[in-house]
């Protein structure tokens, strides 16, 4: 009788770390699955990441920062570089887990002429020169727009991007050929409503998260609003 082929050991320790993190993103209700998700873009989808829920366990998100802190700790780095505010928690438990003892700073994303693009706040620009070694840290990445944009930052300023640690990655796309390490590598499908098997199925629709986005809306303009009265 012949034996099973031995898997390969790699592969079953990146497949553990997995299935670990992803019940840490559980546990925080970060991670929304099995469902019928209406998502803000209108596309349906089955499975959810609610990101602002991903960083709100402290010791969770300690940990996830250290082993991507772990992974990079034979690459000297001087910036751990988030690809937003949004990264920013985890960018600073990866930079004060890593042995090079990083700074942490961060880009700002918006649109110029309906194309997006990356920037640096001006506080930080002087400390991206040439010849710094930065550690990217993303927490969802979907399409890498936002990470090639923010390679080509880098270089453009002739420092020198080492690699990139995030949360979950969806796409397997290359960047550069920089390394690049995810505690998640998954994707999920989404579908237009025209398209979409569980709409077909009669499945109902789960639209709480974009009602919770249009919610928070409201009250930052009326939050706003009062503090300009209250300032006149």
């Amino acid at each position: 009788m012949n034996a099973a082929p031995r898997k390969d050991p790699v592969a079953v320790e990146s497949e553990v770390r997995e299935k670990i993190h992803l019940e840490i993103l559980k546990r925080t209700g970060a991670y929304h699955a099995n469902d019928h998700i209406l998502l803000p873009s209108g596309q349906h989808t089955t499975e959810y990441i609610e990101k602002t829920l991903v960083t709100t366990e402290p010791s969770f998100t300690e940990g996830l920062g250290a082993v991507i802190a772990k992974h990079f700790a034979q690459w000297p780095v001087d910036v751990v570089l988030s690809t937003g505010p949004g990264a920013l928690i985890l960018s600073h438990c990866v930079a004060r887990a890593h042995p090079s003892r990083p700074i942490v700073v961060y880009g700002t994303k918006g649109l110029t002429g309906g194309e997006r693009r990356v920037s640096l706040p001006v506080e930080f620009q002087r400390l991206i020169r040439p010849g710094t070694r930065v550690l990217l840290v993303e927490d969802l990445v979907s399409t890498g727009s936002t990470l090639t944009l923010l390679i080509n930052l880098v270089e453009q300023l002739g420092a020198e991007v080492v690699g990139i640690g995030c949360l979950w990655r969806r796409t397997s796309g290359d960047f550069n050929g920089k390394p690049v390490f995810s505690l998640v590598s998954r994707d999920f499908p989404t579908y237009s409503p025209n398209d979409c098997p569980l709409c077909r199925r009669g499945v109902p629709l789960n639209e709480e998260f974009v009602r919770r986005r249009a919610q928070r809306r409201p009250s930052t303009v009326k939050a706003a609003k009062s503090r300009d009265a209250g300032g006149r």
